[in-house]
């Protein structure tokens, strides 16, 4: 769903062929049968930028965390069983890894019937956990934080440590020739103005975005709309004067470090690689379930803060954006959130070479 998950994956398996492994990424909608999980991610990609409301009610439902039963992901998962054994089997993989719900589903299930036979490490990269990742059969769970490894500890008594998030090693380097482009063009629009992102996921899902994005600009901001792969958004955005909508960007660490703070409605990976680039992030109007959840974990946290309204918003904006203690202290919490490489541990819990 989405590219967070994706890129997760992507820079997992770069690691692990850097040390002279093999790595293969699958999709796990992709092993459901008869076109299901095309299905899938277009309703939920629907819901999410048209139905939020709807979205809610099946969180509510599903997926949020508190006492009592629910129906479960198994069955859903089950239906890809067969072809993730195959995919193992076939190309004699050491572990797996999920790094998306049902795919935790589906290899919890597996192990707790003795179909899969090796280890199932799973990344949750949430900072919300909610109980769609959650399988007793698993065998470990590292995560984002260990707030985040507590309650996996506490819902299904399992393994479970810290090792924060995963981004490319780009949004750690300094400051380059292509962040020095993209300063060049934000001064070029508007001279004295501070660039700040709006983002709304690859999807282009958000609430209220051109009201936001009028609001910063007439209140001395550049906002620049991350509008991902929707080109209905940024086509609806052009006419807002002092606004800046773009597309796909391939380069976010450079965009990154040209601006001043990111707006964030998700608490997905674009959070975590701002917090990696030392950019400031401000949750606002956040997207329902998860979203919201996991954008009150990160303030809750001190990783981020949490504007409410237009007013909080153009505070908090103007705090982050502002030099001094409290500033530098929030973007050290934020870089520690970085612990540890998690591919040492997936490699730990590999079984030893016959």
């Amino acid at each position: 769903m989405g590219s967070g998950h994706d890129a997760v994956a992507a820079e997992l398996a770069r690691r692990a062929r850097a040390l002279g492994h093999e790595a293969r990424t699958v999709d796990v909608l992709g092993l459901l049968p008869h076109g299901l999980g095309t299905a899938l991610r277009h309703g939920y990609g629907a819901a999410v930028r048209s139905f939020p409301w709807a979205y809610a009610l099946v969180y509510r439902a599903l997926l949020r965390r508190g006492p009592g039963r629910r129906p479960s992901g198994v069955p859903l998962a089950r239906l890809a069983g067969e072809r993730l054994r195959d995919l193992v089997e076939g190309g004699r993989a050491d572990v797996v890894v999920p790094v998306f719900h049902l795919a935790a589903q589906l290899t919890g299930d597996l192990r707790s019937r003795g179909r899969l036979g090796v280890p199932s490490v799973v990344l949750l990269i949430d900072f919300a956990v909610h109980r769609q990742w959650l399988h007793p059969g698993n065998d470990r769970y590292l995560c984002v934080t260990e707030d985040s490894a507590r309650v996996v500890r506490e819902d299904i008594a399992t393994a479970a440590e810290a090792v924060g998030p995963v981004v490319a090693p780009e949004f750690f380097a300094p400051s380059g020739e292509a962040a020095a482009r993209w300063s060049e063009c934000f001064a070029r629009r508007a001279p004295d103005r501070v660039p700040v992102l709006l983002s709304a996921g690859a999807w282009g899902a958000g609430s209220r975005l051109p009201g936001t994005a009028r609001l910063l600009a007439a209140h001395g901001y550049l906002p620049v709309v991350l509008c991902g792969r929707n080109e209905r958004l940024r086509r609806g955005l052009r006419g807002i004067p002092g606004a800046l909508a773009l597309g796909w960007v391939d380069d976010m660490p450079a965009l990154m470090r040209a601006a001043g703070a990111l707006v964030d409605n998700a608490a997905g990976q674009t959070a975590v690689q701002a917090l990696a680039t030392g950019l400031p992030v401000v949750g606002y109007r956040p997207l329902p379930g998860h979203g919201l959840e996991g954008v009150r974990r990160m303030s809750a946290l001190g990783l981020t803060d949490l504007a409410h309204d237009p007013p909080s918003l153009l505070d908090r904006l103007s705090r982050a954006t502002t030099p001094g203690p409290d500033h530098r202290h929030r973007l050290a919490r934020a870089r520690a959130l970085f612990r540890q490489d998690p591919l040492t541990t997936i490699l730990h819990t590999c079984p030893p070479p016959t």
